[in-house]
Parts: C-alpha cells; sequence; structure tokens
C-alpha cells in the first residue's frame, strides 16, 4: 500500500510538470466515469481502455481535478492527457472518433464538481455505476480501513457518519477549494442514496448524457454491458477487450442485524432509484 501511495503521489507531481508546457496542444476528455466509489469504476475504465479509440490520462486513471483539485488550473488539468496530434492519429487509424476518458469517483458525490464539469467540458458524457448500497458501504469501509483514512469499525463508523457529514455540502459549497477528509472518506450510507445523485446529474446534465451501469450486471454479463456502452459513446464494437475485476478487498461477512439495518434505511432510496431508472436494481429483482 506504501510503494501505491507513493506511486500515485509520484504521478500526481510528476505528469503535470512534464505536460504543462505542451498543455495548450492537448485535448480534455470527452468522457468521465464519476461514480460510485467502490461500484466497479475501474473495472469499467480498464475494459474502457482496451478499446482501440479510448485514450485515457497520462499516468493515472483518475486525475480529481473537479472535486479536490479545481485550484490547480485549467492547463494543469489538460497536463494529465493526450497530446492532440495522437487523438488525431488514433482517429486515421481507426476511422472512429476517439474517447478520452478519466475516471475519479468522488465527481458525482462532490457538490460543486458537476457545476465545474458542465462548465469545463461541454458536451461531455458521464457513466455512473450502481451496486448493491449495504455491500457498497461494507466495501467502502474496509477500502478506507486498508487506506488508513478509518480507524472506527463499521458499526461505530455508520453511527458516527452523520456527525461526520454534519454541514460538510455547504462547507465545500463556500469553500471551493476546500477538501474534506469525512466527505471524500466517511460517507458509506450516504454515497448508496444513488437516486440522489443521479437526479443531482440529470438537473445539470440531461437525461441523455448519463448513462447508469448496474455493476452485478457488468461482472455477470459484461459483454452486454460493454455493447450497450460503448452504444452511449458512439463507439462500434472492436477488439477483445478482457474483463477483470479489479480493487476487490477480502473481508469478513458483515454482521446480520448491521445488515437489516442497512436494508431498511435503502429500501425507500432504491424504491425511487427503480422509479427514476425504469428497471429494477439488480440487488432488488
Amino acid at each position: 500500500m506504501a510503494r501505491q501511495q507513493l506511486t500515485h503521489a509520484f504521478q500526481a507531481s510528476f505528469v503535470p510538470v512534464v505536460g504543462r508546457p505542451t498543455a495548450s496542444l492537448r485535448t480534455l476528455p470527452n468522457v468521465l466515469i464519476a461514480g460510485g466509489q467502490r461500484c466497479g469504476t475501474t473495472s469499467m475504465y480498464r475494459a474502457l481502455i482496451q478499446h482501440p479509440a479510448v485514450l485515457r490520462p497520462v499516468g493515472r486513471k483518475g486525475v480529481h481535478y473537479f472535486d479536490t483539485a479545481y485550484d490547480r488550473g485549467d492547463q494543469w488539468y489538460r497536463a494529465h492527457f493526450p497530446l492532440r496530434a495522437t487523438v488525431d492519429l488514433v482517429r486515421r487509424r481507426t476511422g472512429m472518433a476517439p474517447v478520452v476518458v478519466e475516471s475519479s469517483p468522488y465527481y458525482g458525490f462532490h457538490p460543486l464538481a458537476a457545476g465545474r464539469i458542465n462548465a469545463d467540458l461541454p458536451g461531455v458524457k458521464l457513466i455512473v455505476l450502481i451496486r448493491d448500497p449495504v455491500e457498497r458501504a461494507y466495501s467502502a469501509h474496509a477500502h478506507e480501513l486498508a487506506r488508513g483514512f478509518e480507524t472506527e469499525p463499521f458499526e461505530r463508523a455508520l453511527e458516527l457518519e452523520s456527525q461526520r457529514l454534519e454541514g460538510q455540502d455547504d462547507l465545500l459549497t463556500r469553500n471551493p477549494h476546500l477538501v474534506s477528509l469525512e466527505h471524500q472518506h466517511h460517507a458509506y450510507v450516504a454515497r448508496g442514496h444513488y437516486v440522489e445523485l443521479l437526479r443531482r446529474l440529470e438537473g445539470v446534465f440531461g437525461r441523455r448524457r448519463l448513462h447508469v451501469v448496474d455493476s452485478h450486471r457488468f461482472f455477470a454479463e459484461p459483454e452486454a454491458i460493454w455493447t450497450e456502452t460503448l452504444e452511449f459513446l458512439d463507439l462500434p464494437l472492436a477488439g477483445d477487450p478482457v474483463f477483470e475485476r479489479h480493487n476487490a478487498r477480502p473481508r469478513s461477512p458483515m454482521a446480520e442485524p448491521i445488515r437489516h439495518q442497512l436494508e431498511a434505511h435503502f429500501r425507500p432510496w432504491d424504491d425511487e432509484l427503480a422509479e427514476w431508472l425504469g428497471w429494477v436494481p439488480s440487488w432488488r429483482a
């Protein structure tokens, strides 16, 4: 884990330094994987970048510009992406309109990210993945424990969540360059209110620029979801992608009383989600 953190720190400092002198010659993404955290975003990203017409950021999949690094400016962000000459080369080689993708799962949850994205990336398309919010919460807790952002056991973290998150949306909105550890790393239940996230994104981008993927279906029938996602991106089927599950963490079974408590909490949220989607998510089917 320490090696991974050092690698990310190196990429965060080295890539923009190297890319900044040519920032004006670089492209910007036209597709963002904007969430949700621990819902298969890395697996979707790794699948997409196997397509011959999909390009990725230099160095890492998630730049986190629109949530935690917006104060670094447009040139810093551009420095992470391919040169326009590279995009033109891919267009000539493939005969397709290239897609440049970035994946930062916090974009969908941060209160200012959507507005920033819409202002800076007109016409951008967003992919949002969802999964059983009970399992997502437990997975997120294990993830934050492993990364050192959490020290409390799961049950206690759930008890503390409302206190930790109280006022954080307003605080981030009033202080645009503030980074909130609590908001980013301790929203185990709140990030599972998918319909709230999707309604906010719809209000900014409209329905046609959003593509929602049920991650259970993605892992169960990857070819079908792959085809649907490429259709959303106006890309033809191409290549021979390998579908793999990434970033899964082993963990002990969740205590049944906690599971029942969370299932009861999420039930009305899931009902509203199904109505918004027009189909029943896998964990309620």
